[in-house]
């Protein structure tokens, strides 16, 4: 008789997948932390895209064959199994083809490996260096699929392939005043040893040309073959948006829905801003904000400094009081974005043994002068209780979570989510007592609500409602998006148009921020409302991180039992 096949778990699944999938897609290991392929990049030619699409197809039916017994168990699996299969979805359906974006697409990927790049000893320039001359390869694969996409008819919206050449070009060094991305790079090493400083500079000197050939190729070949239509309508929509949140939404609803919190966070922000200025208008107060020097800060540096002091205090004075930070978590650094990415601010989470800390980047877009009112909310969201505390949480709970669940299982609905709602979390903790703070916080929240209603309606070519004071019955544009953007948030004119070619290259990720946070809202209140008296916050902090990441369908089923 034949042996039997050894008993597989959803654990060895998981970190089978994982470390081949970091095989095959190093800059992807490189943002999870994921060590070991720090000299590599990611093959992004149709060939590369097909053999992760075949990886993650046989760990998806190995993960379905197994019977998994212990609630976690269940949760990996069908966690395992729901991220794979978004993932395959987007596969089959040809997205891999067109995928050009401003904020995550392979480009901005690429140059993000290097942002992320420990460069402590002469082993990780030597790595840096094999990595950096391997750019010239990674870019022209990556033209290679796009080329395909053009080709089977599939092609990105003309928008974006212009708006991701100008970022090419500004990190190749076409932009006046602006150094290359790779020399800036190459000019950090220390020069000790010659031979290696001339292999970092021809390598860095060709990657400067990769990129800026990249960029021409997509101005002059890609753009003019590409889509006239932005909006990529129902179908594509529905699946979009599906893998960034983890859940099937109805989207007539949550237009709607978007509507509604618009009108009633602006309600509060009213009532905040006569706080702030007595019998001022909304507006008035806004430009007081923008304007008083009293409430900005002068230059880069003094404002990396002041983030890295609003969160060091926030993890200092969270931690055993609202929550049990584990010291890897007490380090996070605050980072100037390097010049020619979008405009939004991010937050990178730490690797797997914590050498590499958790970071937060602020895009300074070329200004010299910040004001406050909007940063102290937002440096919550990207720093503690928000991304970090979560993505690093994550990262920690070895004992908890499947390496899968900690690297590779990160869903924009639960964290976007949860990142908002940490900022209001933060109002209710008494952190935002200062109005100008609350009126930043609120303010981030009704651009979040403006997201929602812009990000579908563009998508899904939707009429405004009659019932709105903002152009009743028109047909969204690109043109209305910025413009309501610009009326009902305070961020300069740089900002909304980089947000507005956000949305329609990464369609229904911008909604993920308000859809979860009503989903984390929700859990917490039904927790509440079981518990009554002996409800516990930071008891429920605790249970509902310890649960990983997961799409926002999952969450709601399991915050019920919270």
């Amino acid at each position: 008789m034949p042996a039997a096949d050894p008993v597989v778990t959803v654990d060895e699944v998981a970190e089978a997948y994982v470390a081949a999938a970091a095989a095959l897609d190093p800059v992807g290991a490189t943002r999870q932390g994921i060590a070991g392929h720090e000299a590599e990049l990611t093959d992004y030619s149709p060939a590369g895209v097909e053999a992760r699409a075949e990886l993650a197809r046989r760990a998806r039916h190995q993960v379905l064959s197994i019977t998994a017994g212990e609630e976690r168990d269940q949760i990996a699996a069908d966690v395992m199994v729901e991220r794979l299969t978004a993932d395959l979805d987007a596969y089959e359906a040809g997205e891999w083809r067109r995928d050009l974006n401003v904020l995550f697409s392979p480009l901005q990927q690429v140059r993000e490996s290097f942002d992320l790049a420990v460069t402590d000893t002469a082993e990780d320039w030597g790595k840096l260096a094999t990595r950096l001359e391997a750019v010239p390869h990674c870019l022209a694969g990556l033209r290679v699929t796009l080329q395909e996409g053009l080709a089977a008819g599939t092609p990105a919206a003309r928008r974006q392939a212009l708006a991701c050449a100008a970022q090419a070009w500004a990190w190749a060094g076409g932009v006046n005043g602006t150094p290359p991305f790779f020399s800036r790079l190459s000019a950090r090493y220390d020069r000790r040893d010659g031979a290696m400083a001339r292999r970092i500079d021809a390598a860095s000197g060709a990657a400067n040309a990769a990129m800026g050939a990249l960029a021409q190729w997509l101005v002059e070949d890609y753009a003019p073959a590409a889509g006239d239509r932005d909006g990529v309508g129902a179908e594509r929509y529905e699946l979009l948006a599906r893998g960034w949140n983890g859940i099937d939404l109805d989207l007539d609803d949550t237009y709607r829905w978007g509507w509604e919190e618009l009108a009633r966070i602006e309600v509060e922000m009213t009532r905040v801003a006569t706080r702030i200025q007595p019998g001022a208008s909304l507006a008035e107060v806004r430009t007081l904000l923008e304007t008083d020097p009293a409430r900005a800060i002068e230059g880069e540096d003094n404002l990396r400094r002041w983030l890295q002091d609003l969160m060091d205090r926030a993890l200092t004075e969270l931690n055993g009081v609202h929550f049990d930070i584990p010291e890897p978590l007490l380090r996070l650094e605050a980072m100037i974005a390097p010049p020619g990415g979008a405009a939004a601010q991010y937050y990178t989470g730490p690797s797997e043994d914590f050498r590499r800390p958790g970071r937060t980047w602020y895009p300074t877009q070329g200004r010299t002068r910040f004001p406050l009112w909007g940063e102290v909310s937002t440096a919550y969201h990207e720093g503690v209780p928000g991304h970090h505390l979560q993505i690093a949480m994550t990262q920690f709970l070895t004992d908890r979570l499947n390496r899968f669940q900690r690297t590779m299982a990160f869903t924009a609905g639960h964290g976007e989510g949860w990142a908002l709602y940490a900022e209001r979390l933060m109002g209710e903790l008494g952190y935002l007592a200062n109005p100008d703070h609350e009126l930043g916080m609120l303010s981030a929240h009704a651009m979040r609500a403006v997201r929602v209603v812009v990000d579908i309606g563009l998508h899904l070519e939707l009429r405004i409602p009659g019932d709105q004071r903002f152009h009743p019955g028109r047909r969204w544009t690109p043109e209305l998006a910025a413009t309501l953007l610009a009326e009902r948030s305070s961020q300069p004119l740089a900002f909304v148009a980089s947000e507005v070619d956000r949305y329609l290259g990464m369609p229904g990720q911008a909604i993920s921020y308000k859809v979860g946070e009503r989903v984390w809202l929700a859990g917490r209140e039904a927790a509440r409302r079981r518990s009554g008296p002996a409800f516990d916050l930071r008891s429920f902090h605790a249970h509902a991180l310890a649960l990983g990441p997961m799409g926002l369908a999952e969450l709601a089923r399991r915050l019920e039992h919270c």
